[in-house]
């Protein structure tokens, strides 16, 4: 569909003024995209991850008109433009909401160097930033963690717990696999028993969950702790802490399963989150999903050109999967945004 738009120029036969009529709001250049077919280039391409030369060609066999690749990068960088405020008041919302907000990074190529891509999100919700650390210089300039009161839901890398405002919550699924590796490779019977302790704790919550229920018995919590306190000793035993030798320098190389040991003494209570709040997930896997988009992109792509190209990956994918988590149409919603309107998720307030 082809709409043309006719504006009038008047000369004022008096002062010899020009005045030209205005055109719609948005109609801007001479020949132009309309909304809808500039969200389809967003979403061949932000989307499903089709390379930028081929989204064009793509999009240029469908109408039969040329596109340039620099058309299909400006309407990403248009989209993301005009999502910032929404993905802002997401931002602000997983700041303050009691819900457990789950965090996760992984690398990214830009401009040829390794940079982390970072991600906080809920079962409603994503965020997206782009930084060049992976540590407490990353997390305190995206500032979300660092504001947050309620449980935060990761796999236990270090720099996460140097924001002790925040109620921690450990993905035991990475502990669960630790503990397989320290069964399968060292023999290590203590391992053995905590993973039928993880275990077990898992079954009797979703037990308790099915049946209406909101916490566990105070009895069967404290013989869960008392349980988890023995396996912990009986672990210590096996593996005693490294003596330092005489004239040695250096940290003291621990052995695989002295350093779970030290984390499950450490973080007892982030471990066991789940079994004291009903409303704490067992695992990070959320994050997992929601950050398996990006080694997506990567792989299809290779990384990002500029910085700048990958804040728009982060504003635009940030935008699709809030909008995909609350039910809606991806190739809509980005059309919406193109018109003004963009998508915002009920829990944000108009």
């Amino acid at each position: 569909e082809v709409t043309e738009h006719q504006a009038e120029i008047k000369t004022c036969p008096v002062c010899g003024g020009v005045n030209r009529a205005a055109f719609p709001e948005g109609v801007t250049q001479p020949t132009q995209y309309g909304p809808r077919v500039r969200a389809q280039m967003v979403y061949f391409q932000a989307y499903h991850f089709i390379p930028l030369a081929r989204t064009a060609e793509l999009v240029g066999e469908l109408y039969g008109q040329p596109v340039a690749e620099g058309t299909v990068a400006a309407a990403g960088v248009e989209l993301a433009e005009r999502v910032e405020a929404v993905n802002e008041q997401v931002k602000a919302y997983l700041l303050e909401t009691e819900t457990p907000v789950h965090f996760d990074e992984t690398g990214a190529r830009v401009k040829g160097k390794l940079a982390w891509l970072h991600s906080a999100s809920t079962e409603q919700a994503t965020f997206y930033a782009v930084h060049s650390k992976r540590g407490s210089d990353a997390i305190d300039a995206i500032a979300i963690l660092p504001e947050r009161r309620g449980w935060s839901i990761h796999d236990g890398w270090q720099p996460y717990f140097n924001y002790p405002e925040a109620k921690h919550g450990l993905c035991n699924a990475h502990l669960v696999r630790e503990l397989v590796f320290l069964i399968e490779h060292y023999s290590q019977a203590w391992a053995h028993d905590f993973l039928a302790l993880l275990t077990n704790m898992k079954e009797k919550v979703e037990a308790a969950k099915n049946q209406g229920q909101s916490t566990l018995s105070a009895l069967q919590v404290a013989v869960f702790e008392q349980v988890y306190d023995r396996i912990i000793e009986l672990g210590e035993r096996a593996n005693p802490p490294p003596i330092r030798q005489p004239n040695q320098r250096g940290r003291l190389k621990q052995s695989p399963a002295r350093n779970l040991l030290d984390r499950l003494i450490n973080y007892k209570a982030a471990v066991m989150a789940f079994v004291y709040d009903f409303a704490v997930p067992f695992d990070n896997n959320l994050a997992e999903r929601d950050i398996r988009m990006v080694k997506v992109q990567q792989k299809v792509s290779g990384g990002f050109r500029s910085k700048d190209g990958a804040n728009v990956f982060c504003q635009v994918r940030s935008y699709i999967s809030t909008a995909r988590k609350n039910g809606q149409c991806v190739l809509e919603v980005l059309y919406r945004a193109f018109t003004g309107l963009p998508y915002s998720p009920t829990f944000i307030p108009v």
